[in-house]
């Protein structure tokens, strides 16, 4: 926990970590809560079809014991992954609390994923459990057969063919569980996160993780809890955006959280939803934040924010320039990644704020410029943006990739694979990725599984995917194609690629522009050089 002071320096020299030797996240954001303020509320679901939904402390954590009493008498235990393809709804809140209870691997999944996407993943975790909503019903369907570890599927919102109610399910299950003993260094969240090549990599992480949260989320949010914070984020709690940075931290603070699930991001709707309930602090990435600059509305008095904060991506001058102007806050830039997040931040209120910069360490990590084998750079000269390790926010490792994991680090420094330096103010800025890795809406999106999903159409001999730069999304997916002998480049064969790739991979990772050729640059080892097709595309 930060303690308020008047200064970055006065704040980070007097900070130390302090963390307990024995630490359940499950306990900490339901049981305490439910102790110390029952009726409390939790959570805020706004509801398309009705009233606002309410959960207090007490119910969540009820809720919470009843799903961890359910897995534990499915045979579910330490160690195993339970995954979960949730929106923003309470089910999905006291569901992490009941697997972190247990002792168990929470993996969330995004809605957003097709059935590739869910497959590789739950396959690849050995995932024991699913907790599901009747909107992927057929996605799970068609997935559910070729998963040989998947024993138990529960369906929060009605009976499946192949998956009992959640709440039948619970309803005989008692509402009190004593949470597992156990470390800081227990795993118990994974998030797969995409890489440069090959298939996403299953960050895992230990309880340990949210403690390491607390000063980013608290320097960003200007010293919370303060009286009436209520947060908010249009992010997945299935990303470490949503889940990390605004649901776990808000439940142990005591802070409630508005919940609301949009099938497609509507920024009117979402400035309504701020007003209506009267939103004090959200995390919105820089895609959503561009749209909701482009429907700012005249009365912005009806709102009531205290603090905003984004990353994700760069934000960018022209959306600081709008929050100040036309909202009268500064947007709190905040940097890191699924597998070390919240290390890098903008404080206005302490006057840690620069136009065109990211911000300083957050009190607690040791982030410095390095080179390729971590050796520290001067203020000036462009590196690796790179985090020292022990770290309580880092990762414990790459689910089944001891390279991967090894290859992460450059001694003791984690490398996170952005390019950027510091300038003499102590000032991080960003100067770009040194991969593949595409950054579109604030998801980052590895080229290696949309190539995998393209090959796999029949007209496509040879694909590759690259990220364009793109004003709203910051970039785009744009696919290379060569296609295979009786096939002619056309709109309808586009629109059919494009098509195939939303169905089965996911709806944020499809092209949305195309290039057919005859021939695609490769390495003497048959690798497509994505660098110099993305440099092409950047000079034209």
């Amino acid at each position: 926990m930060l303690k308020q002071a008047d200064s970055y320096e006065a704040m980070t020299s007097g900070f130390s970590w302090n963390l307990p030797e024995r630490f359940n996240i499950g306990e900490a954001i339901s049981t305490a809560w439910a102790r110390r303020a029952p009726d409390q509320v939790a959570l805020i679901e706004h509801m398309d079809d009705g009233p606002a939904r309410h959960t207090t402390c007490a119910q969540l954590d009820a809720m919470a014991n009843r799903i961890a009493n359910l897995l534990v008498s499915s045979g579910i235990g330490p160690g195993d992954r339970v995954a979960l393809l949730l929106p923003q709804c309470r089910e999905t809140a006291a569901a992490h609390a009941a697997i972190y209870k247990l002792g168990a691997i929470a993996l969330p999944l995004a809605m957003l994923f097709g059935v590739e996407a869910l497959q590789y993943r739950l396959q690849n975790s050995g995932a024991r459990a699913l907790l599901m909503s009747h909107a992927s019903r057929d996605n799970v369907a068609e997935v559910r057969p070729s998963l040989a570890a998947l024993e138990h599927i529960l369906c929060i919102d009605g009976t499946l063919e192949f998956a009992p109610h959640l709440h039948d399910a619970c309803r005989p299950m008692p509402d009190v569980f004593e949470a597992r003993d156990t470390s800081l260094d227990d795993p118990c969240l994974m998030i797969y996160t995409s890489g440069t090549t090959g298939p996403p990599k299953g960050a895992l992480h230990a309880h340990r993780v949210l403690l390491g949260h607390l000063p980013g989320v608290q320097f960003a949010h200007e010293f919370m809890p303060q009286p009436g914070d209520l947060m908010w984020t249009p992010s997945d709690w299935a990303w470490a955006g949503g889940l990390l940075n605004v649901l776990l931290p808000a439940l142990y603070f005591g802070v409630p959280v508005l919940a609301y699930r949009f099938r497609k991001f509507d920024p009117v709707f979402a400035w309504d939803l701020l007003a209506q309930y009267g939103v004090r602090n959200i995390f919105v990435p820089p895609t959503a934040l561009k749209l909701m600059r482009a429907s700012t509305p005249k009365d912005v008095e009806r709102l009531n924010l205290r603090t905003m904060f984004s990353g994700g991506e760069a934000v960018g001058q022209a959306l600081q320039e709008w929050g100040e102007q036309s909202l009268g806050l500064r947007i709190n830039e905040v940097y890191g990644q699924t597998e070390c997040n919240l290390v890098l931040e903008s404080c206005n209120l302490l006057g840690v704020w620069k136009s065109g910069a990211i911000g300083k360490p957050v009190p607690g990590h040791t982030v410095a410029i390095v080179d390729d084998q971590g050796r520290p750079l001067p203020d000036g000269e462009a590196g690796n943006i790179a985090v020292q390790r022990p770290d309580p926010v880092m990762f414990l490792e790459y689910w089944g990739k001891p390279e991967a994991t090894s290859d992460k680090f450059a001694g003791d420094w984690l490398l996170t694979g952005d390019q950027g330096y510091r300038d003499a103010e102590g000032y991080f800025h960003f100067v770009g990725r040194d991969d593949d890795v595409i950054t579109s809406s604030g998801y980052r999106i590895g080229p290696g599984e949309i190539e995998d999903c393209l090959s796999r159409h029949p007209a496509v001999k040879l694909a590759a995917a690259v990220g364009v730069p793109d004003p709203v999304r910051t970039e785009i997916v744009k696919a290379f194609i060569v296609l295979n002998p009786g096939y002619e480049p056309s709109p309808e064969l586009e629109q059919d690629i494009r098509a195939h790739v939303r169905n089965r991979l996911s709806a944020h990772e499809y092209p949305r522009a195309f290039e057919f050729r005859d021939e695609l640059p490769l390495t003497t080892t048959g690798k497509v050089i994505r660098r110099l097709l993305r440099d092409e595309t950047s000079s034209q």
